[in-house]
């Protein structure tokens, strides 16, 4: 994508394909034991290998530069705050050079829009980990609706996804005696009303999934012991989840169960009288929101219903009670396009509002429900870019706060009444860097079956399509997570300001052309989201950006496998990888933390089918004994429950043992997202971009 007034390209590449036709032979494992994520054993290898990478990136002449200027950025009093309105205020969680752990804050709506919003303290998370002595790292509020004066606050110790529960009075801003508290776990809660919670919680071995999450729902009442809790349902072990939600309706609040067989598979469940669940009749790839006395169906499955097919990655709406009784008179609110798809809606007092991506650029339009009929219209957006829509509140206003953002351009939070011009500007991200000498572009590969592949290209406007360029080419691919153009004052101040190409990768697994892209690569069919991938760097050498000795990688999670295949699979096309966070011993991923809950992506391991197809690409399994491997930094967190640090750590010595060049950094605090607060998140990225630099620029500044 480019800026205003600059040219979109489309352009072809070459592939060259990589048979792997046989899986290798199962090895034993000796590193088992780094998987024991505390032991003494595993902390000293640990220990050794950060003294070895940050003593020798941190004395990189680049280091200085690129960290201080991610944590200027990070800890910028000038940010967007992204705020969610409760009742009379907009509350915000902030973290900044003088709120390290961050605090949790609130303003009127009139007090936000101005220059400098008199925001009040609700809790201070620094004051809290000193006085308890705990590392409290925020991991969000459930508000009850109803009055809008109680919370239930989620804090992590270190940012671990298990969290402990608390409810929180906003009268006093303290915690409520005696109140509301869950010991450490996956844990969900809805509000039914001020004395009773819909609860699944994982505390306990026998309530939780294979995944580690929720395996039963319960109605809790205030001053009752959790354990002795009514049960609503309970879900199998083999499931990832069950959840209790209630929502507000045009007939009331609603109870229901979602049970997640799969990641991609559910059951629902809505309670009639006296308790009883009516199962809701959709397919078991289908999401669904209640909006009115409607019912919201986003398909990721072609759906036979009544006398039409309604095609996988529409949304559809219908009257709840209507279908409920048989009725399939549905009103088709979006319907897929070869390169339009749904990026995600949401809901207003009277309106829903849609985010569709059209070529992976944002567009934003409304529908509303009036006296039984349904009406849309657009919303204007920029040409190029991206757009995020949020509900400001959705039960009580048509208020929306929409936020448009490219590579090149700050982004910008917007307020406005759906179906009025009312819009305005109301804070602006600082601009992070110059970017008058810089252009983004839309490029294509072409993969292997013929494909189009989109990637995201910014770089100088001077830049020489003579090989040489040091490019960071960074990807994902999976879970059906569109990679978007945004805004980033982080790759800015840490590579392309420097003179460094950056590129972003569309590959299939994402979401940016819908489900079916998604789809395209799951389970046997991921090497086809690996040969995207390639299709994208051999384009990149092909158009001359960049060559092999200077084209580096660059991706966390799902992110991480995709390096970690990269890496094992074409070794020649990249000059440096950095794996973070990531998924690299496929054939035990199911058997740690929450990997059960992968198997709908990746499938299972334990079937011999599945084995063969996993054990093929599973980069634990394929290093390579005799190839050349380009050099690579791992990054992970001893606290990450969901991605075991052992994937990362194992790789690492294992490639220790064949003699193959690394460095590895684990962090320990900050869970999945690897950092708990912004020093942490400024010296990862800065240990990665310094790694690619120098790497693949050949200059030390």
């Amino acid at each position: 994508m480019s800026p205003r007034g600059a040219h979109r390209f489309l352009v072809g590449g070459t592939l060259s394909l990589t048979l792997f036709s046989q899986p290798p032979e199962p090895m034993a494992d000796p590193y088992l034991w780094l998987e024991e994520v505390n032991s003494a054993r595993a902390l000293a290898w640990v220990e050794e290998q950060n003294r070895r990478a940050v003593g020798e990136l941190s004395q990189s002449p680049v280091f200085p530069s690129i960290y201080d200027g991610l944590l200027e950025i990070y800890d910028s009093t000038a940010k967007i705050p992204e705020v969610t309105a409760h009742g009379e205020f907009y509350y915000n969680f902030w973290q900044d050079a003088t709120h390290v752990r961050g605090i949790w804050r609130r303003c009127p709506p009139a007090s936000f829009a101005t220059a400098q919003p008199n925001w009040e303290t609700v809790l201070d998370l620094d004051a809290l980990a000193t006085r308890e002595g705990t590392s409290w790292v925020w991991k969000g509020a459930h508000v009850l609706d109803l009055s809008n004066d109680r919370a239930i606050l989620y804090l992590s110790d270190g940012g671990k996804d298990a969290v402990v529960l608390r409810e929180f009075d906003l009268t006093t801003s303290q915690f409520v005696a005696a109140g509301f508290v869950v010991p450490e776990s996956k844990t969900n809660v809805r509000w039914v009303d001020r004395d009773t919670l819909l609860i699944g919680s994982a505390a306990d071995a026998a309530g939780a999934t294979d995944s580690g999450y929720a395996r039963v729902a319960r109605r809790w009442v205030r001053d009752t012991p959790l354990s002795e809790a009514p049960l609503l349902y309970a879900g199998e072990t083999t499931d990832v989840s069950v959840f209790a939600g209630v929502t507000d309706s045009a007939s009331g609040r609603r109870r229901y169960i979602r049970r997640s067989r799969t990641f991609f598979e559910r059951d629902f469940w809505v309670f009639g009288p006296e308790g009883t669940l009516a199962p809701i009749p959709v397919p078991s790839t289908a999401n669904l929101t209640f909006f009115q006395d409607q019912l919201l169906i986003s398909l990721r499955s072609d759906w036979e219903s009544g006398t039409s097919t309604l095609p996988n990655g529409a949304l559809v709406a219908i009257n709840f009670d209507a279908f409920m009784a048989g009725s399939r008179a549905f009103q088709t609110l979006f319907a897929p396009q070869p390169r339009v798809s749904l990026d995600g809606y949401t809901t207003t007092q009277n309106h829903v509002v849609l985010t569709t991506l059209d070529h992976v650029n944002g567009r934003v339009s409304a529908w509303r429900y009036d006296q039984g009929r349904w009406m849309t219209f657009a919303l204007d957006t920029p040409a190029i870019g991206s757009v995020t829509v949020r509900a400001v509140d959705s039960d009580h206003s048509d208020e929306i706060f929409l936020t448009t953002t490219s590579f090149l351009e700050p982004s910008t939070l917007h307020r406005q009444t759906v179906g009025q011009e009312d819009r305005v500007a109301l804070k602006q991200t600082p601009t992070y860097f110059d970017a008058s000498d810089l252009v983004m572009s839309q490029h294509e590969a072409i993969a292997p079956d013929g494909t189009r592949v989109p990637y995201f290209q910014v770089a100088s406007k001077t830049t020489q399509l003579d090989g040489s360029n040091p490019t960071l080419l960074y990807g994902y691919g999976g879970f059906q997570v569109s990679m978007k153009s945004q805004y980033s004052g982080s790759w800015a101040r840490g590579w392309f300001s420097r003179g460094g190409v950056f590129v972003l990768a569309n590959i299939r697994g994402g979401g940016e052309f819908g489900p079916t892209w998604h789809q395209a690569a799951l389970k046997e069919k991921r090497q086809v989201s690996w040969n995207d991938f390639i299709a994208i760097g051999e384009d990149l050498v092909t158009r001359g950006v960049t060559s092999p000795p200077h084209l580096g990688i660059m991706g966390g999670s799902q992110g991480g496998l995709l390096m970690g295949v990269m890496y094992t699979q074409r070794p020649d096309l990249w000059g440096a990888v950095v794996c973070q966070v990531p998924l690299l011993d496929m054939l035990r991923y199911h058997q740690l933390l929450a990997g059960a809950s992968w198997i709908g992506e990746y499938g299972n391991p334990d079937l011999p089918s599945n084995r063969e197809f996993i054990a093929a690409y599973s980069p634990y399994q394929n290093i390579s004994l005799t190839k050349t491997h380009p050099r690579i930094l791992f990054v992970t967190s001893t606290h990450d429950d969901r991605v075991h640090p052992g994937h990362a750590r194992k790789m690492a010595a294992r490639l220790e043992e064949l003699g193959h060049d690394f460095l590895y950094w684990e962090n320990t605090e900050g869970g999945h997202g690897g950092a708990a607060n912004n020093a942490e998140r400024a010296q990862l990225f800065a240990l990665g971009c310094t790694f690619l630099w120098q790497e693949l620029s050949g200059k030390q500044d």
